[in-house]
């Protein structure tokens, strides 16, 4: 049976009235079309995501299989709910169908894919900028990198970034696409996505947390003298409270009292190779 123009009137005001940041209540009319199980703590990440109304993005950097693209989904059905519908995602090209899929079937949002072949479709039907539309944009990458000007020229929302550290080494002006991202989202509101924010240098975090603010720790120069000296006690609770607004971390074991993991047990396998194998790792290495 069809609502009537009242009901219309009340169930827009139910999804697009806000909420303070803080408040679960917030996510609640955006997940009316959601078909997920949520968890605590993957409540708890979107909500930092919306915390400070002044920040230009986050970093959610959960460990592995504790579901950051549930996080980036209820992050973007809220901006979706209030009607802040430029919404890119960036993500490696093998990732592009998974996204797609997550976010149609979970959270009923409508998305497409662009790549070179959609993208100089649209140009051919006579569409001057085929990043802007009515859906979700999902892309990888290199393609978002080789249309810098296209992807520049669009107002967005909100740009989510899997994988996000790709982007680490963003400090190097070597690092090509990175910092063409960095260029083409400087003016954006970003949500990073990675279960690595560092992984060989204090310098990669640097690196993140620059994408997203620049103005966080200043200067590469700068960054060096307060926090490489993460040995005296001091620097390294500094270092935490200047990430404490930008970067929210889940581990496993925060989540083990309602999350189950099959428990795994590693198996010790005898192996001696042959004399053709032997000559083999001797020339490679």
């Amino acid at each position: 049976m069809p609502i009537t123009d009242h009901q219309a009137k009340y169930f827009a005001h139910e999804l697009t009235r806000r909420f303070p940041s803080d408040s679960e209540a917030r996510l609640a009319g955006a997940l009316v079309d959601a078909v997920v199980d949520l968890n605590p703590h993957q409540v708890d990440a979107a909500l930092f995501a919306f915390r400070s109304p002044l920040a230009k993005g986050a970093i959610l950097a959960d460990e592995v299989g504790l579901g950051k693209t549930i996080e980036a989904g209820l992050v973007i059905s809220q901006r979706w709910a209030e009607l802040r519908r430029k919404v890119l995602v960036v993500t490696p090209a093998n990732l592009r169908k998974q996204w797609f899929q997550e976010l149609t079937e979970k959270f009923s949002l409508p998305c497409r894919i662009l790549e070179a072949r959609s993208f100089n479709a649209a140009l051919k039907d006579g569409k001057i900028r085929p990043f802007d539309g009515p859906d979700i944009v999902i892309s990888s990458y290199q393609f978002a990198r080789s249309k810098e000007a296209d992807v520049t020229a669009i107002p967005w929302d909100l740009v989510v970034i899997d994988e996000a550290h790709r982007l680490r080494n963003v400090y190097k002006p070597s690092n090509v696409i990175s910092n063409s991202l960095k260029r083409a989202f400087a003016t954006s509101n970003k949500l990073l996505l990675t279960a690595t924010p560092l992984q060989n240098s204090l310098l990669e975090l640097y690196g993140l947390v620059s994408f997203v603010d620049e103005h966080t720790f200043g200067d590469v120069r700068s960054f060096r003298e307060q926090f490489l000296a993460l040995d005296d006690d001091a620097v390294f609770r500094a270092l935490k409270a200047r990430l404490a607004p930008i970067c929210h971390r889940t581990l496993r074991r925060q989540v083990s009292p309602y999350v189950s993991y099959t428990q795994r047990r590693a198996m010790v396998e005898p192996f001696t190779p042959d004399e053709s194998e032997d000559r083999l790792y001797d020339a490679v290495s």
